[in-house]
């Protein structure tokens, strides 16, 4: 298997129906609008295009025509309501590590838990990753033994959250350094 297939391999999008293996392909080139216009959506996700517009000095219909690109080339996939599941009664966030199950059923069982809100399918010792939000430590207790059902698991609560919902800007060639280094 080549380098390449092989890493690619490993960029799956996960939907709770069924999993898509991505090719890896090169990002588009992205100037310093494209970069301000993902800064600015990320931040907030309800920008008319005309005040989008406004603050990335660009005309409506050139911010528009810049945002469909950008779709269309899949690097914005989406815009959502970020909610705070404290105030929806979730008063515990964890998340759980499960380990090497057969996938089909991790799948089903992902897709019958509405209590899962996050899910990755990773390397190493365990295969899952999964973050859930549940009413109490009872409702922790029942989620996490249907998923020892299937593999072993590890529980960790969270008990503050320091960042969350990241501006990702694109990544620039050489721009990776040690983050124990001190800039200049």
């Amino acid at each position: 298997m080549s380098v390449e297939r092989l890493l690619a391999s490993f960029a799956l999008s996960f939907n709770i129906s069924r999993c898509i293996i991505l090719e890896m392909t090169e990002a588009p080139p992205f100037d310093s609008y494209d970069t301000r216009i993902l800064a600015e959506l990320q931040a907030d996700a309800r920008l008319s295009l005309a005040e989008l517009g406004r603050r990335v000095h660009l005309s409506q219909p050139a911010v528009s025509e810049r945002v469909r690109k950008l779709e269309a080339a899949g690097v914005i996939t989406g815009y959502r309501a970020t909610v705070n599941l404290a105030a929806l009664g979730y008063g515990i966030r964890a998340l759980v590590r499960v380990g090497r199950t057969e996938y089909a059923r991790m799948v089903n069982l992902i897709g019958e838990t509405p209590e899962i809100v996050n899910v990755w399918n990773v390397t190493g010792e365990d295969s899952w990753v999964l973050e859930i939000a549940v009413v109490d430590v009872a409702h922790l207790d029942a989620v996490v033994s249907a998923l020892c059902l299937l593999s072993e698991t590890s529980t960790s609560i969270i008990l503050k959250t320091l960042r969350e919902h990241q501006v990702m800007l694109p990544a620039r060639p050489g721009a990776a350094r040690n983050p124990t280094e001190t800039a200049p």
